[in-house]
């Protein structure tokens, strides 16, 4: 077979280990990779590989001459099968680097906040990297990391990329996560352009040196690989680390192969990408299916099972993360728990004009399991993030009193438990509750924990059932081994009181009409949250914050809306703030003023949009 001429073969560096050179003025010196957490779990992978890839886009801000790179798109040279896909502009010029560095400084609050990202290119063996020195000289402008396949050891080996990359924002110090690609480990590649192919190979044949490489050849292509089966090749000007698998099919695609550029799903989504986002992240249909698990599954329930692009645009007052689907052919016609059009900018205007969160869904009557296992995911998500998983919680602390078992999680957990119940997949769960639910939202107001008001609400299209579900509820909750009680709510039909393990007030539900004389079945917290609920002096459409999330949002409708600095204030005044659910992204938190969501129709893409508000640098 013909040799691709455009592949270079790699030689051994000088036996001579590279020197790491430190120096005070040097703000991208070396620096250790940070310290994992035990027991990473699989929810981080798509975080993981965005982060990874769009996070490095500001490395350019460590300081160095202009690289003029070959501008060649790494999806040219990736698979067309490839089920998951990071791009990004990893030498940003102009506006595009003043917004990186100043969205990472004001995140993190750190002078350097991607100082740490240098851990992602430390190979097997490799010595500290120091990026002025080592990475500068050659690395070109666009960058990518792809998977070459996810099957169910998928959600452990990639647990370890994560804490790394938020580690590196937070200051925090973890253990190096080792390097992913191998023949044990995951099956893809990280493929990044060049702008001096000779500086490239250099860099390469160190790496491969440290880490023990030997040659091997792949259909004409020399390139060096461990026993592990870590290989590093130059292959189109592009340097491919990753498994020996991920290198053979960037060789495979060079040579005739069908690329990730070429795919119509891919090119449809990257043609409404916003033209100023600093990194993307696709995922193909291979990514979903019958066997899904963790973040994997969570997303297909999120988009509706759709193939995926999520865009990542940084400016000095915001970031902002379009997520843009292909959407599948849906039974219940709803695109996913983001997708829900009108019905949840509806249902979230409806909610009281004080509430600091908001979150409003389309109609569930159909799709209320999926819904709560979304929910319940995202949940598991702010453990994962923060390496927090199997962590015991300490007790929470609200006016001096400690809640024994109060948790970030046990809230949210005890507030979905009736919604688990009425989603359930039986006969008797959809007669009863499915069939008068319409458009759900979810709401939080108030100074303290003992003064929090919220909870759930579900349009009914139908008060004589919904007020009838009731008393199965109340049965549900009994076999559940809650206690449950009668009560009278002015306002209501019918009302139950039942207190719910991890929740510092007692649940009521109820159901009844608000003042436009729409049917309401409402989970809240305490009887207070229902009245705010049916008779609200304002409702949250008429706020000033809603207005805000409507122009922070473009075209989308609003669908989401959260104070960050209330949520932050009513979790330090609780002691919550230290809680293993979200510790580890508190500091983050800390430079986030609002979040705003919201979705709409762009043809055949549907879009998610969600801005992340910034304080003032400084």
């Amino acid at each position: 077979m013909a040799k691709d001429t455009a592949a270079v073969p790699l030689k051994p560096p000088s036996p001579a280990p590279l020197a790491l050179l430190r120096s005070a003025d040097n703000a991208c010196a070396g620096a250790r990779a940070p310290r994992l957490p035990p027991r990473m779990r699989y929810p981080r992978l798509i975080l993981a590989v965005l982060l990874a890839v769009t996070a490095a886009g500001a490395l350019a801000g460590c300081g160095s001459t202009a690289s003029t790179g070959t501008s060649a798109d790494p999806a040219g040279v990736v698979p067309a099968s490839a089920p998951l896909y990071a791009g990004a502009t990893v030498r940003p010029e102009g506006s595009l680097k003043s917004a990186a560095l100043s969205a990472g400084h004001t995140l993190s609050q750190q002078a350097n906040p991607y100082l740490h990202l240098l851990a992602v290119l430390q190979t097997p063996g490799s010595p500290q990297l120091q990026y002025a020195r080592d990475i500068s000289p050659w690395l070109g402008p666009h960058a990518a990391l792809f998977l070459s396949s996810v099957d169910a050891t998928t959600d452990a080996k990639v647990a370890k990329l994560l804490p790394v990359l938020v580690g590196s924002l937070t200051g925090s110090s973890h253990a190096q996560a080792g390097w992913p690609f191998s023949t044990a480990g995951l099956q893809g590649a990280l493929v990044l352009d060049t702008s001096d192919e000779s500086k490239a190979r250099t860099f390469l044949n160190a790496q491969a040196a440290h880490a023990g490489a030997h040659t091997a050849a792949y259909r004409g292509v020399t390139y060096e690989q461990t026993a592990g089966g870590v290989a590093f090749a130059l292959v189109h000007r592009f340097v491919v680390i990753g498994s020996e698998a991920g290198v053979h099919d960037v060789i495979d695609t060079t040579q005739g192969g069908a690329s990730l550029a070429q795919s119509s799903a891919y090119s449809t989504l990257q043609k409404e990408a916003p033209a100023d986002a600093l990194g993307h992240l696709y995922t193909g249909p291979t990514l979903y299916g019958p066997a899904a698990q963790g973040l994997t599954a969570l997303l297909g329930l999120l988009d509706g099972v759709g193939q995926a692009n999520l865009s990542l645009v940084p400016t000095a007052s915001s970031v902002t993360l379009d997520v843009d689907t292909l959407p599948a052919p849906s039974p219940s016609g709803r695109g996913g728990l983001l997708f829900s059009g009108g019905e949840a900018t509806k249902a979230l205007g409806e909610l009281p004009a004080e509430s600091w969160l908001g979150l409003g869904v389309g109609s569930v009557g159909g799709t209320l399991s999926s819904d709560v296992k979304a929910l319940e995911g995202l949940v598991s998500l702010g453990s994962s993030l923060a390496g927090s998983e199997g962590s015991a919680a300490k007790p929470a602390e609200s006016a001096g009193v400690a809640i024994r078992g109060l948790s970030v999680k046990s809230l949210l957990k005890g507030l979905l438990t009736p919604l688990a119940i009425m989603g359930a997949d039986t006969p008797a769960a959809k007669h009863v509750f499915a069939t008068w639910m319409g458009p759900l939202a979810l709401f939080a107001a108030g100074n303290g924990l003992l003064e929090l008001e919220g909870g759930i609400v579900i349009d009914s299209k139908n008060a004589a059932l919904s007020s009838a579900a009731i008393p199965a509820l109340a049965a549900g909750l009994k076999q559940a081994g809650d206690s449950v009680q009668k009560l009278s709510v002015a306002g209501t039909e019918a009302a139950i009181t039942t207190g719910v393990a991890g929740l510092p007030l007692p649940l009521v539900i109820a159901s009844g009409r608000d003042a436009d004389g729409q049917a309401k079945f409402i989970v809240g917290l305490g009887d207070g949250s229902i009245n705010a609920v049916l008779a609200p002096p304002k409702t949250l459409s008429a706020s000033s914050s809603f207005q805000s999330a409507s122009g922070a949002l473009g075209g989308a409708q609003p669908g989401i809306i959260v104070s960050v600095p209330t949520v932050l204030a009513l979790l330090e005044g609780a002691g919550l703030d230290e809680d293993p659910t979200i510790a580890g992204l508190v500091p983050l938190l800390h430079g986030i003023t609002n979040v705003y969501g919201g979705d709409q129709s762009l043809g055949s893409v549907k879009r998610f949009k969600l801005v992340l508000g910034l304080h003032e640098a400084g």
